[in-house]
C-alpha cells in the first residue's frame, strides 16, 4: 500500500516520536513538534506508539492512496476532505482506493498530523523516521509526486471508521471558506487559552529580579522567523544580572533561552543539543505542545507551574 503526494502545502514533513539517545553524536531527539496531537492521531487509527505520520503546517496537503486506507487528522481545526467531501474533526475516516485526501488551512493552530493505519514505512535513520530540519538527517521533505510506503496494519483491532458524509468543501479554503489570517495563534491573538506553564531555571539566577517579574507578567509576540527549531519572541527585553560567558550546556524541548539581545527563544522539537546562552525557564510538556501550535503574531504569556 502506498500514499502519493499531490500537494505539500507550505511545509509537510515526516515525524515520529524522535531519536533520543544520540546527543553524544550532536543529534537532538527531534520528533513531532506537538507530541500530544501526534500521539492522538496514531491512537485513533490503532497504530502503536512511534508510528510515522505526516506533520503539515498551515494545511494545503493533498494525497492519494492506492488502496483503501484508514486515516485520522489531529492538531488543529483543519478539515480533512475526501474527494472534496468534509469529514468530522479528529475522527477515524475510511478512505476508498484512489480518493484524494486534502487537509484544509486551519483557522486556529499551526500543525496538523495525518496518520494512516500501518504508519509511513520510510527508511529509519538512527532508529527514527523523523525529519530533523536542524541536523539535516532523516527522510527528506516529501515532494509532489513522491510515493511513500505504508506499513502493514497492526494486530490491534481495526478502529471504527466514519465515511465522509458532510457538505462538500473547496480543498483550498479554511472551514469557514475564507483564508485563515497568519497572525491568529493557537489561542487567538489575545491568548484566550491562558498562559504557558514553566518551571524556572536552571539559569534564572543569571537574570535580574525585574527580568524574572517581566518574564512572568509581560506579553510576548511570536516572530515570523520562528520554526520547528524555536519560537523567537518579540517583547520586553529580559536583562541579565550576570554578563559572564556561559559555557555551552545541554538543552531540552521547551527551554526558554535568552541570547544577548534579551529576546527569548522557546526551543521546539528540532532544537540544538546544546546552547551557550542562559535558560531562564523550561515549559512543561503540555505547554510545549501548545507552543507548537502558536503562529507568527500570536501573543504568549508565561506562568510558573504549580508544584
Amino acid at each position: 500500500m502506498t500514499l502519493t503526494i499531490l500537494r505539500t502545502g507550505p511545509l509537510t514533513v515526516i515525524k515520529d516520536e524522535g531519536r533520543p539517545g544520540h546527543a553524544g553524536q550532536g543529534v537532538a531527539p527531534s520528533g513531532a513538534v506537538d507530541r500530544g496531537a501526534y500521539a492522538r492521531a496514531n491512537a485513533l487509527v490503532g497504530n502503536p506508539r512511534g508510528a510515522a505520520v505526516l506533520e503539515c503546517t498551515l494545511g494545503g496537503l493533498r494525497v492519494r492512496f492506492d488502496e483503501p486506507a484508514t486515516v485520522a487528522l489531529t492538531g488543529t481545526d483543519a478539515v480533512l476532505t475526501v474527494d472534496g467531501t468534509r469529514t468530522a474533526v479528529e475522527e477515524v475516516v475510511s478512505v476508498p482506493a484512489g480518493a484524494e485526501v486534502t487537509v484544509t488551512m486551519p483557522r486556529r493552530g499551526l500543525r496538523s498530523y495525518l496518520a494512516v493505519r500501518g504508519g509511513l514505512a520510510v527508511p529509519a535513520v538512527l532508529d527514527s523516521r523523523s525529519t530533523d530540519r536542524l541536523a539535516g538527517i532523516g527522510p527528506a521533505k516529501p515532494a509532489v509526486g513522491d510515493t511513500l510506503p505504508i506499513g502493514p496494519a497492526p494486530a490491534t483491532p481495526s478502529p471504527r471508521t466514519t465515511s465522509p458524509s458532510l457538505a462538500a468543501l473547496p480543498s483550498t479554503a479554511s472551514p469557514s471558506g475564507t483564508p485563515s489570517p497568519l497572525a491568529e495563534g493557537v489561542g487567538g491573538p489575545a491568548d484566550a487559552d491562558g498562559p504557558l506553564e514553566v518551571d524556572l531555571g536552571p539559569r534564572d539566577d543569571w537574570f535580574t529580579a525585574e527580568a524574572i517579574q517581566t518574564f512572568l507578567s509581560a506579553e510576548f509576540t511570536v516572530s515570523p522567523s520562528s520554526d520547528s527549531v524555536g519560537l523567537r519572541l518579540d517583547g520586553p527585553v529580559l536583562a541579565r544580572a550576570r554578563t559572564d560567558e556561559l559555557p555551552s550546556e545541554g538543552v531540552v524541548r521547551g527551554s526558554v533561552q535568552v541570547p544577548p539581545d534579551g529576546h527569548p527563544i522557546v526551543f521546539q522539537a528540532d532544537h540544538p543539543v546544546t546552547g551557550g546562552y542562559p535558560v531562564i525557564a523550561v515549559l512543561t510538556p503540555a505547554a510545549a505542545d501548545r507552543a507548537a501550535q502558536a503562529r507568527p503574531g500570536a501573543r504568549l504569556r508565561f506562568v510558573v507551574a504549580p508544584a
